[in-house]
Order: structure tokens, then sequence, then C-alpha cells
């Protein structure tokens, strides 16, 4: 596969054109395809194309169950292997992994590991022992994410955490729902949790009970044991949101580690943040959250970091509202979406312009419009390709664009999860139902796979 980049590279092909000025013009023209094997080539078309179609996706596990029934666990995981597995996951052992991720880069692509572990809101997952377990499996990602032991990486490394991994559900929804009632700032801000996690003093919360408060304050430590170590390997951690009823508690238990990690003492030096929060551009008020939590950054001397995505419970919080009676806080749809995304992208360009590196940026979005959008101001405020701001996709997803945007010099993220059949294929599902628009959204992929296909089989240069 490396030999194939150099010989392309070689050639000359042109992924960008110059307009005449400095901005280059990115072409998501599937060009970037011949850089895949054939294999790989068809594998991607058969899974996208079976990702699309609705019925695998909304039955995905009662059809996983009748597959291994019919052929057995044995020819059962390797079909999922040979397909699915092998399109969206780096694999399960540490060499595996390790050889992903390798791959990745020789292609102009920086990893994102994932650990896909998650709490689902309504789950009873086993008390500490499931949570701190998780804690392992974390810091574990911290080690793969740093390379083989020994290599020195040069580039920043960034990681995938998941709130409700360490903590549960029911305590997020509980705090979320105490942050929303007057009087809370003191009792719950987020300099009185960043001295609970790093002091491991009683934390007393007046609306929680007895086990609730204990379960927060070993929620807190594990936050601090992972940030901490995090930090230590140089890995920075990107949180990712979820949903709305756990969010708010989600950005507190953020914002209190940044107190203590993006602070000027722990910055290097170029001050860039070392926990960074996602916000989603489907909710309507994230465009007026976004802008306060910068100010009270900047406010505090704080550093910055954000990944912005669209969101992908569009469905499930639409179906809570109207259950609830009350108005949906998501946009009204995808078009509604796509504008609040680029106002939140041109407010976070503005902020990278003026604080420089403290202020980092991911540009998570499969969309092309908004790639575009994002490099045309980059190039207008001066932002460089490999600086504060990156793009970040899913392994597996939108490959045209990835490798397109590695080739022409900007930093671009593959988020990767890794482990077993038994752990991935679940958190897979709920993925695919949660961004079924972009699986749907395709098509374009699709067509770019099949016309290299097709250049392959007639022999055209």
């Amino acid at each position: 596969m490396l030999r194939t980049s150099q010989v392309l590279l070689s050639r000359g092909t042109p992924f960008l054109q110059s307009s005449g000025a400095q901005r280059p013009i990115l072409r998501f023209d599937g060009e970037a395809f011949r850089l895949k094997r054939t294999g790989e080539l068809i594998r991607a078309l058969l899974v996208l194309r079976l990702c699309a179609w609705p019925p695998l996706v909304a039955y995905g596990l009662t059809l996983l169950s009748w597959s291994r029934r019919l052929l057995g666990s044995r020819l059962s995981g390797a079909l999922l292997r040979a397909s699915v597995y092998g399109q969206f996951v780096a694999g399960e052992t540490t060499p595996e992994v390790q050889g992903s991720v390798q791959k990745l880069q020789e292609l102009g692509l920086r990893p994102l590991l994932a650990v896909p572990i998650e709490e689902e809101p309504g789950t009873d997952q086993g008390g500490e022992a499931w949570y701190e377990g998780n804690l392992n499996a974390m810091l574990h990602c911290v080690d793969l994410s740093c390379g083989p032991p020994g290599s020195l990486p040069s580039q920043p490394v960034l990681m995938q955490l998941r709130v409700t991994a360490l903590a549960s559900a029911q305590l997020c929804k509980e705090l979320t729902l105490r942050l929303k009632e007057p009087g809370t700032a003191k009792e719950l801000s987020p300099e009185r949790f960043a001295d609970t996690m790093e002091s491991g003093q009683d934390l007393w919360i007046s609306s929680l009970s007895s086990e609730q408060n204990q379960h927060l304050k070993a929620s807190l430590s594990r936050f601090h044991r992972v940030a901490q170590y995090a930090r230590n390997r140089g890995v920075r951690l990107l949180v990712d949101a979820e949903y709305t009823f756990l969010n708010p508690a989600l950005t507190l238990f953020v914002s209190s580690l940044a107190v203590r990690w993006n602070c000027r003492e722990e910055a290097d030096g170029d001050g860039a943040p070392w926990v960074w929060n996602t916000y989603q551009a489907y909710l309507k008020d994230t465009y007026e959250r976004l802008n306060q939590a910068a100010e009270a950054a900047e406010q505090k001397g704080l550093g910055f970091g954000v990944k912005l995505v669209r969101g992908a419970y569009l469905e499930t919080e639409q179906a809570l509202a109207q259950h609830k009676g009350t108005a949906a806080p998501t946009q009204p749809d995808y078009e509604a979406t796509c504008r609040s995304y680029s106002r939140c992208l041109e407010l976070m360009l503005g902020h990278v312009c003026r604080w420089g590196p403290r202020c980092q940026l991911m540009i998570a979005s499969h969309n092309e419009e908004s790639v575009h959008q994002a490099v045309k101001r980059m190039s207008d405020l001066g932002i460089p390709p490999d600086g504060a701001v990156c793009f970040g996709q899913l392994l597996g997803m939108c490959d045209h664009v990835s490798l397109a945007l590695g080739r022409a010099g900007y930093a671009i993220y593959k988020s990767i999860p890794y482990g077993s059949l038994d752990e991935v294929i679940p958190y897979l599902l709920r993925r695919a139902q949660e961004n079924r628009s972009v699986l749907q959204g395709a098509r374009r992929e699709q067509e770019l796979l099949t016309q290299e296909l097709l250049r392959r089989l007639s022999r055209r240069p």
C-alpha cells in the first residue's frame, strides 16, 4: 500500500488545483481511491450498500442472532470480519490495531482510537466493577494511541472518550436535572469538581442519595486518572457528546477536567488544550452555548478544544420530545442543521484565528460542502492546514474526502473503534442507527467506488 501511495504521489496527479492565490481547491472526485487495493474497494462498496438498507440497520441485532443460529458462531463471525468489521474496525489485538494504524499513516491519515464501551440509558451494567474495568480499557487506549513502545509520535495524538463508560447514565441524568434548577452554580461548579478530582475528598450534592454521591466521587476519580495518564503520555482527550438529557452533566465533567488540565500550568509551549468537548450543531442552542463556553475559557485563561459534529441522535431526540409533549431541542431538518453547522464553524475558525494554538478545532463532518467551507475560510484567515484545525471522519466512511485532505497536507483523523466482535458489533449497530442519514447519503462515495472498479476492470490508465 505504501508503494502504491508513493507511485501515485510521483505521478503528480492533482488532488487540488491552484486558483492563482494561496488557497487550494480540493477535488473530491474519487482519484484518491487509486490508493486502495481492489479487494478493499469491493468490500467498501458492498458494505456501504448494505448499511444504506434501512431494515439491516433497524433490525441488525436480530439478524445477527439469526445468523449465528443458522450459520454457527464461527462462520457468522468470519463473514462479519470480512465485511462490516473489516470495513469499520481496526482489529481486536494490539498488533492488529497497530497494523491498521500504520496503513492509515502511510496514506497520510491519523488515528483517533475509540473504545467501544458506553452505558445505554436505562440499563444496569453491573456496578463500580464494570466502570473500573472500563477505566483500564481507557488507559490501554492511551497506550495504543501512543504507538509501539519506543516510538516518538511526530503528530498530535488524540483519542475519544465517552463519559458513560466511566459514570452511570442515571447519575448524569440526575445531575442534568439539578443543573437546570436555580442556585446550583456553587454546589455544581467545575472548580469544586476539579478540587474533588485531585484531592479525593468527599463531595456531597444535596439532591443525590448517599450511594449516588459515592458513585460521583468514584467517577470523578476515574476521569482524573484517565486525564492524568493521557497528559503524561502526550495524548489529548476528545469527550463525546450524547443525549440532551445527559449533555449538561457531561459538559460539567469536561469543564472540571479543563480547569485542571487546560490551564497554563499544564500547557506545552503552544498552550493547546488537553481535554476537548463535543458540540452538536443539530441542537438549537449550540451556537450560543459554544460562544459562551469560548468566552468563559478565555476569561479563565484556559485552552479551548472543540470537536464540532452535526449530531447523531436526531430521531431519538424528536421522539422523546413528542412523547413528553415538549418542543424538540433539535433543528427541524437536515438543511437547518447544515446552516447551524456553518455558523458554528465560522464562529470557531474566528476564535482559532484570534487565539492561536490555545483554541483547537476538529471539523468532524462527512459533508463535502462543510469541508470546502472550512478549507476556504482557513485560507482566508491564514490558518495553516496542519495546525490548530483538523478534520475528523469515521473509519471506512468518506475515504475519497479523507484521502484527498491528507494528500493535500491537512490534518485528518479517522475515528477507529477496536475490540472483539461481541464488543464492537453492537456498538457499530448503535452508531449506524444514529447515523442513518450519513449512511444513506453515501451514494456519491458508492458511485466513485464503482467508477474506480470499472476503470480497473477495463484496464484504463
